[in-house]
């Protein structure tokens, strides 16, 4: 399975983009898809998750600003980001763990066996 992160680029304070992350394959019909973010020097950080039930999780200083959904025809991930403040800048990865035990910000990230190669996102104030 590849990932493949689309949609990052640099934005004013108070601006939106919306990622996508596109799936080369089905994946599972539990799998849990996630979005993680990481500034160079700092650990990775999960954003957004979304289950195969449609629950969905997010990191708290996103709630209410990011909006994680899917399109399941298509194999594609999305992450809607209104309201980006400087601190969103990081590189944004997607990531897919075929048989959760959890689809939370809890999830620890060696669950995750796929991954995309990460999109840029630049918030200037």
């Amino acid at each position: 399975v590849q990932l493949m992160e689309s949609g990052g680029g640099s934005v004013q304070a108070g601006g939106s983009l919306k990622l996508s992350c596109a799936a080369s394959e089905y994946i599972s019909n539990r799998v849990c898809m996630g979005w993680f973010r990481q500034v160079p020097g700092k650990e990775r950080e999960g954003v957004a998750f979304l289950g195969s039930d449609g629950a969905t999780n997010y990191l708290y200083s996103v709630k209410g600003r990011f909006t994680i959904s899917q399109d399941s025809a298509n194999n594609t991930l999305y992450l809607q980001m209104n309201s980006l403040q400087p601190e969103d800048t990081a590189i944004y990865t997607c990531a897919a763990d075929p048989w959760p035990v959890a689809c939370t910000v809890a999830s620890g990230i060696p669950r995750f066996g796929y991954w995309g190669q990460g999109t840029q996102v630049t918030v200037s104030s």
